[in-house]
């Protein structure tokens, strides 16, 4: 995130992947609510998937199953996320269009490392899937691929995706590309079922994408204006997640996995944490105006209002489940959240592309 980044805030996105964490994080499907009571499987139903597991194993042999077994292992809906935060990032840091062919060649770099997080992190985690009901079909834990494969997978497009990047944008992007890749693999993933904290890890590594598209279009690793980026996703992570991580909380406490929403099963913590994200991301988007504005105005008076206005139905949704912790407070906040990201990143792209830099 957590986009999560290899996203996320982006808190990675949502197989049936919900989130960014980014970040999530566009496009993902709202998660299926169990209606087990929150007790784990029986040992007629752990042998019914192993059953299962074994017949996907055998009965998907083609080039073509293997191609979508590899592609799937990337988490292709966070890698388009993550691309699409980049891009942006740099358009923003440019303060004008920049060429397709520095947008390509970002894209290339940073979908590759990011692909690799995600196949090393359902490599780590592939028994912890075959627990859950919205991850036990993906390709490691249904067995459709040998985990020496999808590590070796991982590694060689972490290593040619870090290459690329160095090599035609430059060490700075991909030396954050690293960074968040570590911070998304041996820091994140293990934290999933040791602390609550996992949450804020993912986020700052869904985040970080930000930074690598924001020196990719010429920023600065000290400038502000990259960081108050990265910020915005990971303050929008918190809701979001939260709003997952309630949904599907007896999934996650069947499977051993320590969120907030299993340490705390009321939901008084994700609520609150639900509203001090709103509040941040608030803050985090009215900052970001007053930098890249030249200086008050008028127009920058109207985009602060506009830009306010905006964060007004994700706030009120997550006042809402604060309030009021149930399935439906948290799938209306998770749908508010889902257009609340691409309303703000519009926002800031346009505002930066007025006054330039």
């Amino acid at each position: 995130m957590s986009v999560s980044v290899m996203v996320p805030p982006s808190p990675g996105s949502p197989s049936t992947e919900v989130s960014a964490h980014v970040v999530g994080q566009a496009g993902c499907r709202l998660p299926a609510v169990e209606d087990r009571g929150g007790q784990g499987r029986t040992a007629s139903q752990s042998s019914s998937l192993a059953e299962e597991s074994i017949t996907l194993a055998t009965d998907r042999s083609g080039l073509g199953d293997l191609v979508r077994d590899l592609v799937e292992l990337t988490k292709p809906r966070i890698v388009t996320m993550i691309l699409i935060t980049t891009v942006i990032a740099a358009v923003i840091a440019a303060g004008s269009w920049i060429s397709a062919t520095l947008l390509i060649q970002l894209a290339i770099g940073v979908g590759l490392v990011a692909g690799s997080a995600g196949a090393m992190n359902q490599a780590w985690e592939r028994q912890l899937d075959s627990r859950m009901e919205r991850t036990r079909r993906r390709p490691l834990a249904a067995a459709r691929l040998r985990l020496s494969g999808g590590v070796a997978f991982s590694a060689v497009l972490g290593i040619v995706g870090t290459a690329y990047l160095a090599a035609s944008v430059g060490w700075i992007p991909a030396a954050l590309a690293v960074a968040t890749w570590v911070l998304y693999v041996p820091c994140y993933t293990p934290l999933k079922t040791r602390s609550q904290w996992n949450t804020a890890v993912g986020a700052i590594s869904g985040a970080l994408p930000m930074m690598i598209g924001y020196t990719a279009g010429g920023g600065s690793l000290t400038d502000p204006r990259g960081w108050l980026l990265v910020g915005i996703l990971v303050a929008w992570q918190y809701p979001h997640f939260m709003a997952i991580a309630w949904l599907v909380r007896k999934q996650y406490a069947a499977a051993g996995i320590r969120m907030t929403t299993t340490v705390d099963p009321s939901g008084h913590r994700a609520g609150r944490q639900s509203v001090i994200g709103m509040l941040a991301l608030a803050a985090c988007l009215v900052a970001l105006v007053f930098l890249l504005s030249p200086g008050w105005s008028p127009i920058t008076g109207l985009l602060v209002a506009v830009v306010l206005a905006s964060t007004v139905p994700m706030m009120a949704a997550a006042f809402r489940f604060a309030r009021s912790r149930d399935d439906l407070t948290a799938r209306k906040l998770l749908r508010a959240s889902l257009l609340q990201l691409p309303a703000s990143l519009m926002l800031m792209t346009l505002a930066a592309l007025y006054w330039g830099r």
